[in-house]
Formats: C-alpha cells, structure tokens, sequence
C-alpha cells in the first residue's frame, strides 16, 4: 500500500497549483482539470480541500469521468494504463492531467473526450 492513499489532498493540491503556475497556467485551469476528473464542482473541490480528505476518501466520493480511459502515457517511469491498483491510477491519472497541463497543452486537449469540445467552445 502507498503512503500516498492516507496523503491529505489538500497537502499535494499546493504543489499542483505550484506545477502549473510556474508555466504559466492558472489556478481555474487546475481547478477544470480536476472537476473533469473527479466529477466534483467548484464547492466540492473546495470542501475536499477545507477538510483535509486524504486521496484514498476524495476519490472514493469521485465519479472519475467516463473518458479518464482516455489519459494514457508515462507518469514517474510507470505507464498509466498499465497501472493495476484502482486508487494509483486515479492518482496516476491526476498526476499526468497536471503534467499535461503544466507542459502547455491546451486545456480542450487535456479534458478528453466530449467535455473537451464543450471547453473549447466556451
């Protein structure tokens, strides 16, 4: 079992939001990113993060998108798609949106699937 799992959320979300600002992303894109996902809105985000939920209990109340299929590649020299546990390649699959995200890709790339027309029209 990973430390990972009973890892706050809210204590790994600053690195994120460090991640993606320091190329020159915002925190309402890292915020998409995760809602994509994770299927939460805005205030449950913000819940999540208030409480301290640990990874293993934020994504136990997630509805991981139909289309996180979809994110596939390479995160910590481990392909995602590979990934076994169900909880790692949640957090795995988080891990490479971010990464993504944080290299410049367009956000309508990074949310596959429909949501990703529906983000690049608005």
């Amino acid at each position: 079992m990973s430390r990972i799992f009973d890892t706050a959320f809210s204590a790994v979300y600053p690195l994120y939001l460090a991640k993606v600002e320091r190329k020159g992303r915002t925190k309402e894109d890292l915020d998409a990113v995760i809602t994509w996902l994770t299927g939460f809105d805005d205030a449950a985000l913000e819940r999540h993060l208030a409480e301290g939920t640990t990874f293993r209990a934020f994504f136990d109340e997630a509805t991981l998108n139909p289309h996180a299929d979809l994110v596939t590649g390479v995160v910590c020299g481990i392909r995602v798609e590979q990934i076994e546990d169900p909880l790692m390649y949640r957090i795995r699959v988080l891990d490479k949106l971010v990464d993504e995200l944080a290299k410049g890709r367009p956000l309508a790339k990074v949310l596959r699937g429909p949501a990703a027309t529906a983000a690049s029209a608005g």
